[in-house]
């Protein structure tokens, strides 16, 4: 395996050459640095898995991200679907414009179709954050990560757990580099300052380290009835007690609180509209406890120094966990009872938590993710049959 030092800024990329594919708004935001860092070389191709112009155009804009190529028809079909009709046509955009390298991120669709696109056309292959596992083959994702992992010529592996994953797998040492996570670098940037953040927390009508920040979003959180009923009982439980519960809510979570007529659930949370990534963040920083099903939050948590219950049976992200910043808790009173203990604590433990180094590195991952890129596209590799 590969210890990456910091390097110097990767120059030796021709424009357009690295087609950076992806499909979702979690991949805009972890990919954000790493497409800056490649500057002119970058080729953003959006799936379309989780495409809406307001939201995703909102995370374009604020991210300061090129407008990217847009693939057709394939949000809002099932996996199968999403990952055929992606597949087709990147092949497609390969063959018509063949880039040096293509680089993937995380375990979606997308991804998976990214993936296999570059193995198809023989085009190298950079999977950033490589080697999540999460060991529970109900998830979709799992399947997903482990076949890109698998495929993939340069695996960027966050953290020293995530590399382990995958030399366990038998996957070749030169493949493997120790990068750090660019969640680091992407908080860093986008967090507002303390003038902006005291701003948005007087528009909310919240004190620091005195509410709840919640989001639920998760297929195992909204698509029945059961689960969702779950959450949001225990988010109204904490919010019985006095302490403010912030939810901006998802589209899918909003459409199932519709659907299974929940409503009378959110009277006392006090329910918003999404929101940008930097004013999450601006939220987050300040709130005592964070509930959330987000894999993304698992790790901006480690880094805002904030506690978090994830609100899951399962997690390709123990780290968060180890260090000490995150639970897991499945649906249920258990969840209300966590968050009763952890806010009665709370002093003590932002406390501890804001001397505590986030487990996910120095906060150079993307320039060391160039670097290789640059050195891993003069590399021919085999034509797959």
């Amino acid at each position: 395996m590969t210890t990456c030092p910091p390097p110097p800024p990767a120059r030796t990329l021709a424009p357009a050459s690295v087609a950076v594919v992806l499909g979702t708004r979690p991949e805009l935001v972890k990919l954000a640095p790493l497409i800056h860092e490649l500057g002119d070389a970058a080729r953003l191709v959006h799936t379309g898995q989780h495409w809406d112009e307001t939201m995703s155009g909102r995370f374009l804009r604020d991210l300061g991200l090129p407008r990217p190529q847009l693939l057709t028809g394939v949000g809002g079909r099932p996996r199968a679907g999403q990952i055929a009709l992606s597949l087709g046509q990147l092949d497609a955009a390969f063959a018509e414009d063949r880039p040096a390298a293509v680089v993937v991120q995380g375990d979606t669709n997308a991804t998976l179709a990214g993936a296999l696109a570059a193995n198809a056309r023989g085009i190298p292959l950079v999977h950033v954050e490589a080697g999540l596992r999460s060991f529970d083959r109900a998830m979709p994702e799992e399947h997903n990560r482990v076949m890109v992992d698998h495929v993939a010529d340069l695996l960027c592996a966050a953290t020293t757990g995530n590399a382990a994953n995958l030399r366990a797998e038998s996957l070749d040492e030169e493949r493997i580099a120790l990068t750090g996570n660019t969640v680091v670098e992407v908080v860093r940037r986008q967090l507002p300052d303390a003038d902006a953040r005291a701003a948005l927390l007087a528009a909310h009508g919240v004190a620091p380290d005195g509410y709840v920040l919640a989001t639920v979003h998760r297929p195992e959180n909204t698509d029945t009835a059961g689960a969702l009923r779950a959450v949001l009982t225990e988010l109204d439980r904490i919010a019985r007690t006095g302490t403010p519960v912030l939810f901006p809510m998802h589209p899918r979570t909003r459409a199932a609180v519709e659907r299974f007529a929940l409503d009378g659930l959110l009277a006392r949370i006090a329910v918003t509209g999404p929101v940008g990534y930097a004013e999450f963040l601006g939220l987050a920083r300040h709130a005592a406890l964070l509930v959330s099903d987000s894999g993304g939050v698992q790790e901006e948590c480690t880094v805002l120094g904030r506690p978090l219950l994830v609100v899951r049976r399962s997690t390709e992200r123990p780290e968060a966990v180890e260090a000490g910043f995150a639970a897991l808790v499945p649906p249920g009173p258990g969840l209300g009872d966590l968050a009763a203990d952890w806010l009665a604590d709370s002093p003590e433990r932002l406390a501890r938590l804001a001397a505590t180094p986030s487990p996910y590195g120095d906060g150079l991952a993307s320039a060391r993710i160039a670097a290789l890129t640059a050195r891993l596209s003069e590399r021919p590799v085999p034509v797959a049959a």
